[in-house]
């Protein structure tokens, strides 16, 4: 890698450009988005993702610059490893996670950066499965997949060979291939999940049942803060009369306004001007395969103060 270096004007020719703090936090802020991105995917959580940047900004800071060489490769390094080591906890604490665990939601039309490079890896059928990965695999395939890495400096940041690390991104696309169906065009899954959305106010479980999947599955996550089922609902007869079961009393007074969250349409749910829940799914040629309620306050506070 050739180093960036200039005169400066300060007599100091040959010093790298990100020396001076100044020229540091220029070359930090515009990598954020990026670093903000791999480590929202690598975890599925805002906060985690936003403290990972923070701290990668305090190495920054104390790193000697000047032997720098790339810059961007030295945040995302710093910023990946910091997250394989989050996840190793994280990992254990969504086992203990009240009620399912889902990922963050992120108001991608008011960030758009944060889709601009390979957003497939960003949407929800793709986070949930990620949590099923080693930190490593997660990693590999994050970098590669959503950020076009090349496999020389990946395999240097989860410390492999270069053949081992493409093994890992092989066999992380190979779970991610075998477990997901492909996605249906934007304009069908938001035609679904309108339907969807009249359908459940009405509590119309014939209508409901023909637009699931045979094998769908809802998620509630309310993380114990909120009333929402603890456990998946899994089958298409079983998820459509749990939803036309609080038909009644679930949608009285709630408006309804469409969001981008992760890439795809959705729906914020809100009561009195208060958003209390996103609605969204993932869908594909057999319909609705898994219905989404985020619901948890924490989760739903960056995406609705981002609207």
């Amino acid at each position: 890698m050739v180093e960036n270096t200039a005169d400066t004007g300060d007599g100091v020719a040959g010093r790298p450009v990100w020396s001076t703090i100044s020229e540091a936090t220029d070359v930090f802020s515009a990598a954020r988005p990026r670093l903000f991105g791999i480590a929202y995917r690598m975890l599925g959580s805002v906060s985690e993702a936003e403290d990972i940047v923070q701290e990668s900004w305090l190495r920054w800071q104390a790193t000697d610059r000047s032997v720098v060489e790339n810059p961007n490769a030295f945040l995302a390094t710093i910023t990946t490893r910091l997250a394989m080591n989050l996840a190793q906890s994280a990992r254990a604490r969504h086992e203990t996670y009240i009620g399912p665990w889902l990922p963050d939601p992120v108001d991608t039309s008011a960030n758009p950066a944060l889709g601009a490079e390979r957003g497939e890896a960003l949407e929800y059928a793709v986070l949930i499965l990620l949590e099923k990965l080693t930190p490593a695999e997660r990693a590999a395939y994050v970098l590669r997949e959503a950020f076009d890495y090349p496999y020389e400096l990946i395999a240097d940041v989860v410390q492999a060979t270069e053949p081992a690390t493409r093994k890992l991104v092989s066999r992380a696309r190979k779970h991610l291939a075998d477990e997901r169906r492909r996605p249906a065009p934007a304009a069908e899954h938001k035609r679904l999940l309108s339907a969807f959305l009249t359908a459940a106010q009405s509590g119309d479980v014939a209508v409901l049942e023909k637009l699931f999947a045979d094998d769908v599955v809802s998620y509630s996550d309310g993380g114990g803060v909120k009333l929402a089922a603890r456990i998946p609902i899994i089958g298409r007869s079983r998820v459509a009369k749990f939803v036309a079961a609080f038909s009644s009393h679930f949608w009285t007074g709630v408006d309804l306004r469409w969001v981008e969250a992760n890439g795809r349409p959705s729906v914020e749910l809100s009561r009195d001007g208060v958003p209390f829940t996103i609605v969204t799914a993932t869908t594909s040629a057999d319909g609705i395969d898994q219905l989404l309620w985020l619901m948890n306050p924490a989760k739903l506070r960056p995406m609705t103060s981002a609207s």
